[in-house]
């Protein structure tokens, strides 16, 4: 059992008789108090995809779910649910685009390292890479001697994410971005 500190993004928990898996995590220290950090978790329910908001003190133990993780590719849409196909026994996961919204932003149809979170033999949201590489459609020129500085400019990547990069960074540039931060992180292999 862990603590709520060490509770991660997409983990599983069993809370008050539900499971439910964490979407977001805030931290918080309250001034004029002993004792530790607060952790306030969103979290949804995995059978009703009902959200709820609870807060725990740091040194709370709580009950980690059964949950398995599956390799899986993007595969296609199919109205508002995004289907996925193990990479393994070709088995296929539907998720709804609201349990994945924010994943969206990350993913295209050759994005590796992707797992889908099983939690009592249901889908219910996906693990992603700690980096990700992806394309920049839309950015300001790029500067000669940008490189020189430290100044940034925004770009617009393939799947609609706006992240900074440096300025000599131009359009149809393939560039890593940290998954959990949102940030640039270099240019990509490809």
């Amino acid at each position: 059992m862990p603590k709520a500190s060490e509770i991660k993004k997409n983990m599983a928990v069993d809370f008050n008789g539900q499971t439910y898996i964490v979407r977001d995590i805030e931290r918080s220290v309250p001034q004029g108090r002993s004792g530790g950090s607060l952790y306030r978790m969103r979290m949804y329910d995995v059978v009703t995809n009902a959200k709820i908001d609870e807060t725990f003190k740091d040194s709370v133990m709580l009950d980690l779910a059964d949950l398995s993780r599956e390799p899986v590719t993007f595969s296609y849409i199919d109205g508002e649910e995004y289907v996925f196909m193990n990479s393994e026994d070709y088995s296929q996961y539907n998720l709804s685009k609201d349990a994945i919204e924010d994943e969206l932003l990350f993913i295209t149809e050759s994005t590796p390292g992707i797992q889908v979170v099983i939690v009592n033999d249901v889908a219910v949201g996906l693990e992603l890479p700690t980096h990700v590489e992806l394309e920049i459609t839309e950015t300001d020129p790029s500067l000669k001697g940008g490189s020189a500085t430290a100044r940034t400019k925004p770009a617009i990547l393939s799947t609609g994410l706006t992240v900074n990069v440096p300025e000599h960074i131009s359009t149809g540039d393939i560039i890593k971005v940290h998954v959990e931060e949102r940030k640039f992180l270099g240019r990509g292999d490809k």
